[in-house]
């Protein structure tokens, strides 16, 4: 326990740094207001929501994925990008925290962000419960679901942030990664690799896509593996985020 703390030293600070410099600015307001309003769009009008005659959030979860692809990097991009660029990250590596504690508390407070975002949406589950007699427990299930989804887009974005001092060029690369992730499951790019390398290899190119352990929830089903896919990727990235931004210290 004692080691586990050791190797948090440091998250407390770096979470409450982050969530201040989120919402002690314009940063996490601009995004929560932008992201409502895309996906109140999206849902409302590109999808047809109140022409689909059914009362669920089916057009509202299709969404999610697409614009988490665009929207979660723009907002994890200046996570470390930002020190770099103004020189305090010399001086964040200086102190006696633990790299595992910077990692997460800059991940979660960027999650945090997210889930607020997320959780402003609520409302559309009461209106399709004012129009219908709607699955309740699978639309939670596709919340948790597209929350754990969120924190994987985040994690790819804070990791490419370690890598450059420019946050432009962190939100591009991000949104590069993102897309790949996202697509892999998309039925026209399957269907592309299942005519060149055949099936299995659509099969095995399926698996790494965001939109295919997203898709189980938007059905109701609780998948074992999606949960497990979402969190290995958060693991994976927050790595390769502590690796990445630790070459900077042994610089």
């Amino acid at each position: 326990m004692s080691s586990l703390a050791e190797a948090l030293r440091g998250f407390r600070a770096t979470y409450a740094r982050e969530i201040g410099a989120y919402f002690g600015a314009p940063i996490a307001y601009v995004f929560i207001i932008v992201f409502l309003l895309a996906i109140g769009l999206f849902t409302w009008e590109m999808a047809g929501f109140f022409e689909t005659g059914s009362a669920d959030l089916a057009p509202f979860f299709a969404w999610h994925p697409w614009l988490y692809m665009v929207f979660l990097p723009a907002l994890a991009m200046r996570l470390w990008a930002d020190e770099r660029a103004g020189g305090t990250d010399e001086l964040l590596l200086s102190l006696p925290v633990r790299m595992p504690g910077l990692v997460l508390g800059k991940f979660f407070a960027a999650w945090t962000v997210a889930a607020v975002a997320l959780a402003f949406t609520l409302p559309m589950w009461i209106t399709v419960n004012a129009l219908g007699s709607p699955d309740n427990a699978a639309i939670a299930l596709t919340y948790f679901m597209s929350l754990l989804m969120a924190g994987a887009y985040i994690s790819i974005g804070a990791a490419i942030s370690s890598l450059t001092s420019s946050q432009v060029t962190a939100f591009v690369l991000s949104v590069v990664v993102a897309f790949l992730f996202t697509v892999a499951g998309w039925p026209l790019v399957l269907s592309g690799v299942a005519d060149v390398a055949g099936t299995g290899m659509a099969e095995a190119v399926a698996r790494f896509s965001f939109l295919t352990h997203f898709e189980g929830a938007q059905r109701g089903v609780l998948e074992l593996r999606a949960v497990v896919f979402f969190v290995g990727v958060i693991a994976l990235f927050a790595c390769l985020n502590g690796l990445w931004a630790t070459r900077k210290r042994l610089g």
